[in-house]
């Protein structure tokens, strides 16, 4: 059985794989079209999100049978063709939750007190107290739109706090527990103080928080997303900031990322995202929030757990 690896993970992945007679193929170093050539020879790929895994790829895979993706999300794979043709796909959430929530948490805490902005006026010799007062988590409302891996993370992470958590997830059912309370959409819009994203990209996600989402709240918001930047219309996050209905913003993704999440478009090229980054109610991070030295090995452990289990589930 060949393995090619399409982009750069913990090694532990291919030990694992190697070790039960699998041959591992480098090919993090290839382009598409040196992919392509080995592709029919293969029987698993290992990405992450360096190029699409579409239809045009994928028709030259004829002994594919899996596909590993080093992370959570896979809307870079056309999910139909690989449903239609048997080839099982496999992430790691996982791996990486504890991170997300971690990462979550801190961005939220930074942007009350002000970590970023107090950091750098000490640094310029300002010392400015009452500019840089903060506000407390405690007795705010948080509401978790998704409650998957990321979102019960987050959720657990906030359990130290004096804090209300309420949790919509639109595919789950009795989904609520010790860390959230199950809520409608209606529940969050009245009641949320600080809402957070834990929702795969897709369809029917795409743009969900546009101008009328935001809106819909019956007070001022803080808002975290650290799941995809194309969930939220980065238009209508600048018209909240300027209006006071959102209050701040902690943004691990952005609408203007590239699809392997290497990089964005220039702030010249784009007015709102220009205009995004003079926000000093905004706090980014590059898409780094499942992205620890821990979960790098987590997230190559739990695929290997996955795929193993299922070849040795259909031999």
């Amino acid at each position: 059985m060949q393995i090619l690896f399409i982009d750069t993970v913990h090694p532990i992945l291919q030990e694992r794989l190697t070790a039960k007679g699998m041959k591992c193929i480098d090919g993090t170093s290839w382009t598409r079209e040196e992919c392509l050539k080995a592709l029919p020879e293969i029987d698993g790929l290992v990405i992450r999100s360096r190029f699409p895994m579409d239809e045009d790829f994928l028709k030259h895979g004829k002994n594919l049978r899996f596909i590993l993706r080093s992370g959570a999300g896979m809307e870079n794979i056309d999910l139909k063709y690989t449903k239609k043709h048997n080839i099982k796909c496999f992430n790691a959430p996982e791996g990486n939750r504890n991170a997300v929530g971690e990462h979550a948490l801190g961005m939220l805490l930074a942007l009350f007190n002000n970590l970023k902005k107090g950091d750098l006026e000490v640094r310029q010799g300002i010392w400015d107290r009452e500019g840089n007062r903060g506000v407390e988590l405690d007795g705010k409302t948080v509401g978790i739109i998704g409650y998957g891996n990321n979102g019960n993370a987050f959720a657990k992470k906030l359990s130290g706090f004096d804090v209300d958590v309420l949790a919509y997830d639109k595919y789950k059912k009795d989904y609520g527990n010790q860390y959230a309370k199950a809520a409608s959409m209606e529940d969050i819009f009245k009641k949320a103080d600080v809402i957070s994203f834990h929702i795969p990209q897709n369809e029917k996600t795409m743009f969900l928080a546009d101008q009328g989402f935001f809106d819909s709240f019956k007070k001022s918001i803080y808002v975290i997303n650290l799941a995809r930047g194309k969930i939220i219309r980065t238009q209508a996050l600048l018209n909240g900031l300027k209006s006071g209905r959102i209050l701040g913003a902690c943004l691990d993704v952005l609408e203007f990322e590239s699809a392997s999440f290497e990089k964005t478009i220039s702030s010249e090229e784009n007015i709102d995202f220009n205009a995004l980054l003079k926000s000093e109610k905004v706090i980014f991070s590059p898409h780094v929030g499942g992205w620890t030295v821990e979960s790098y090995f987590k997230l190559s452990d739990v695929l290997a757990d996955k795929v193993l289990e299922f070849l040795m589930r259909d031999s």
